[in-house]
């Protein structure tokens, strides 16, 4: 059951009460203009989208040399995104290396949790 690729977590459109379940006005304020960012997530961090649109490449970690067939060439080509925008509560996972491609300005409200 082991993913090979870090959950990205998605929460479309929330109620405004998860939102204040959340205390998300509470959080500190980030932005940031259209662009390509590398990223790497030291602890877990939980997001809130107030404007924006992102897709976020997770960098693949193929490092388990198991292989059920001979197409490890054709999978390393393969990238995945996640898509999210304003309105959007965000979940990356601790360890996680990846790319944000920016096409919408992006402000957010953010907390890090350290497992």
């Amino acid at each position: 059951m082991a993913d090979q690729n870090p959950r990205i977590t998605v929460e479309k459109n929330p109620s405004q009460d998860r939102l204040d379940e959340l205390k998300i006005k509470s959080w500190p304020k980030w932005g940031c203009s259209p662009g390509k960012y590398h990223l790497k997530y030291e602890a877990e961090e939980i997001c809130y989208i107030v404007k924006g649109k992102v897709k976020v490449y997770p960098k693949s970690s193929s490092t388990t040399g198991a292989s059920s067939s001979g197409s490890s060439s054709l999978d390393a080509e393969v990238e995945w995104c996640v898509e999210f925008g304003a309105g959007d509560i965000v979940t990356f996972p601790q360890g996680l290396s990846c790319t944000w491609d920016v096409s919408l300005p992006v402000d957010k409200h953010y907390i890090f949790r350290h497992n």
